[in-house]
């Protein structure tokens, strides 16, 4: 017997105002209206732009009194030049506001464009350090409604978005907190296309956020309740999305988990984000895949200082064995089962860079968060040891 989804459609205001429900889509202009567009620069990147999808969405926007531009160099990592052409494009087509759509990177990439365009400084200068925020011009901002198509980096709901500095191969945040879209559209519909690959590596980059906002040492109750019910939600759904793509309230579910794991982490991440970013970077990796593998190296390198956390997590999840056994356990036999490799090895990383990679990892602002605060050294074992497949 098939579930009763209407009793998934309802309206949340929780860090945003958020649309959850099947068919939603539908409230895309309606959305854009409400933030006062008129002619919206629609921000996706080239593989959605291909699909009949997006073509679908532009007609509805356009029948509805809503003409939308279409804005999609988009790399699968943004970057800063990506950035400035988007910026480009929304002024030469006199935009007034802009529609984020797609995964994580493109919706990072469309935050990114909304700052940009009304500021008079270059990028780099909203990096997320010190009090760079305060140099942003506010009312110059353009508006941003996100609808999400993959379940994973919650960036719908985030302050900040993750661009490439291609000429120093770094991944910097840039981070405003007006850069929260001020609408989010949640319809499950937009990620049945999603390959099972991509659900679940996009899936556990989910549970990633939850996980290690749940490990941080940070006082936020509120935040590490959040994460745990994201992780439940991971446990419960993302085998099934994986399993069947065409299995709505799986992929409703988690759309939501990704949103509260992105929530949760105002609380902070950890050594999983500040690895992946420079891994990231420097070999051009899926985000959302690193942190899958990095994930079981971590909670063991955090192991010390965790272990009273993942007792309270094995049982609110209901894990067959207890404590932190329990936890690591389930997190190796999820990967299995999603065809998660176990190794950076078996996604092309060698350790020829481990150095750099620990240096870079050891500043990255995700660092600050982790349970420990490890060196430039120590994070090098760690990516040596999720290289060669050492727990």
């Amino acid at each position: 017997m098939s579930a009763d989804l209407s009793q998934y459609t309802m309206n949340w205001n929780y860090p945003t105002a958020v649309k959850v429900g099947v068919g939603r889509i539908r409230e895309l202009a309606a959305a854009c209206r409400q933030l006062g567009m008129s002619k919206p620069l629609l921000v996706t990147d080239p593989g959605l732009a291909a699909l009949p999808m997006l073509a679908e969405i532009q007609t509805m926007l356009q029948q509805d009194g809503l003409p939308a531009g279409l804005f999609s160099e988009v790399k699968g990592n943004p970057t800063g030049e990506n950035v400035s052409a988007g910026v480009a494009a929304f002024k030469q087509g006199g935009y007034d506001g802009v529609i984020a759509l797609g995964g994580g990177s493109a919706l990072d990439a469309a935050k990114a464009i909304a700052l940009m365009v009304g500021q008079d400084r270059p990028l780099w200068d909203f990096e997320d350090v010190g009090d760079n925020y305060l140099r942003v011009n506010v009312a110059a901002m353009a508006p941003v409604v996100a609808v999400p198509t993959t379940a994973g980096t919650g960036s719908e709901v985030g302050r900040a978005s993750v661009i490439t500095d291609s000429e120093q191969h770094v991944k910097k945040i840039i981070f405003h907190a007006r850069m929260l879209p001020a609408i989010v559209i949640l319809d499950p519909q937009l990620t049945l296309g999603l390959p099972a690959k991509i659900t679940a590596a996009t899936g556990m980059d989910a549970l990633s956020h939850s996980l290690e906002a749940y490990c941080s040492p940070y006082f936020h109750p509120m935040a590490e309740g959040i994460a745990l019910e994201g992780m439940r939600l991971v446990k419960e759904y993302l085998p099934r999305a994986v399993a069947n793509g065409q299995d709505v309230e799986a992929r409703l579910q988690m759309l939501v988990s990704s949103s509260m794991g992105a929530t949760a982490f105002q609380r902070g991440l950890g050594a999983m984000h500040a690895l992946a970013h420079p891994l990231g970077a420097l070999y051009d990796a899926h985000h959302g895949l690193l942190n899958a593998v990095l994930m079981p190296y971590v909670l063991v390198a955090n192991r010390e200082v965790i272990e009273e956390r993942m007792e309270r997590m094995a049982r609110y999840l209901n894990l067959p064995t207890a404590g932190f056994a329990g936890v690591l356990e389930w997190v190796l036999e999820l990967r299995q089962s999603l065809g998660i490799p176990h190794t950076l090895a078996e996604i092309g990383i060698d350790e020829s860079r481990l150095e750099k990679v620990g240096e870079m990892a050891a500043v990255d602002p995700s660092a600050g968060s982790n349970p420990i605060a490890f060196s430039a050294a120590q994070f090098s074992v760690i990516a040596a040891r999720a290289v060669r497949g050492e727990l």
